[in-house]
């Protein structure tokens, strides 16, 4: 299978987990839909999805780590692999909070 754009994007997020990625694309959604109607929640809700993606990423470590308390001869490769999957909504929050900073710099009234 050829991995095109669209189809490595959705493996992220299905990588990431759906729970934690999907709260955080509601929050996009809703600063798009702020930046409409509400323009002062779009700060708060871009570090909102900042911080989801740093739990949800902090849980993903947590889990890896309860994994390899009980499978210490884990090869390093697996474990490698778990910490690149377990920083994926972390990485995805953080675009989110930067799309919500761009919106700002465009909304503000210029001189």
């Amino acid at each position: 299978m050829v991995m095109t754009p669209l189809n490595s994007i959705i493996y992220l997020f299905v990588e990431g987990g759906y729970l934690g990625m999907s709260m955080i694309t509601i929050l996009l959604t809703l600063i798009f839909f702020a930046a409409w109607k509400a323009p002062a929640w779009v700060e708060n809700i871009g570090k909102i999805a900042f911080a989801v993606g740093l739990i949800w990423a902090f849980a993903g470590l947590r889990q890896a780590l309860d994994y390899l308390s009980s499978n210490p001869e884990t090869a390093m490769g697996i474990i490698y692999r778990g910490l690149k999957v377990t920083f994926i909504p972390a990485i995805y929050g953080a675009i989110v909070y930067v799309i919500s900073q761009i919106i700002i710099i465009f909304q503000k009234p210029r001189l």
